[in-house]
């Protein structure tokens, strides 16, 4: 099976760290192909960032497809950029790590809380917790107010600030388990789980687990 997986920002450091969440849980079948524009946003924080990274997306997008057989693809930006364009429009099956962050969520307990990044996406992802059904088992979406950039930086620092917004959530939110609102957060998600000792869910494992799954007879 090739799953192609874009993250829609030019952070090609960024990418290399998802492909490399993405292929630790990936099926040994699997061949994760992971792809960034050469242009655009440096990294996606609020709705003008989302917005001019279209054009690399969607063109990165359909030069992958055209190139080769695609089973299916991942969006590798918490904030499902260009999701729903890309579905309407693909002939592969087309999955968005927020998207399946919270599908898994809702799996594994009532109601679930999201940590992200910055206040400037909260709105954002409300609006797309809304759209995907869950608006009523989120308790809340939460802001660490870490740029996203950092997770890459200054990592330590970063999750820390990370941790203690978990914290929160885990003791005010009433929540059974917890989103990771960045896929810059990937590789934190089994330790952070072990921590706090509930489910901490990384939308990119989610969505390789899904798009193997809707993906399988296309192969």
């Amino acid at each position: 099976m090739r799953l192609l997986i874009i993250n829609p920002n030019s952070t090609a450091a960024m990418t290399e760290s998802i492909a490399d969440a993405a292929r630790a849980v990936a099926r040994s079948a699997t061949q994760i192909i992971a792809k960034n524009p050469p242009d655009g946003p440096p990294a996606i924080q609020g709705r003008e960032d989302g917005e001019a990274s279209l054009p690399g997306l969607f063109a990165l997008h359909a030069q992958e497809t055209a190139a080769g057989h695609v089973d299916a693809a991942i969006i590798a930006c918490f904030d499902d950029t260009g999701l729903w364009e890309l579905k309407r429009d693909a002939p592969h099956p087309v999955i968005g790590i927020g998207e399946a962050g919270y599908h898994a969520a809702a799996l594994s307990g009532r109601r679930f809380s999201v940590v992200t990044t910055l206040s400037v996406s909260v709105p954002i992802l409300e609006e797309n917790i809304a759209t995907c059904g869950f608006a009523e088992r989120c308790a809340k979406v939460r802001a660490s107010e870490v740029p996203v950039l950092e997770f890459e930086t200054n990592k330590e620092a970063a999750t820390q600030r990370l941790s203690d917004e978990i914290a929160r959530a885990v003791a005010e939110d009433g929540c059974d388990s917890v989103v990771l609102g960045c896929a810059g957060m990937a590789d934190l998600a089994a330790n952070l789980t072990d921590r706090f000792n509930l489910p901490v869910i990384d939308g990119v494992a989610a969505a390789v687990g899904f798009a193997e799954m809707l993906g399988k007879g296309k192969s």
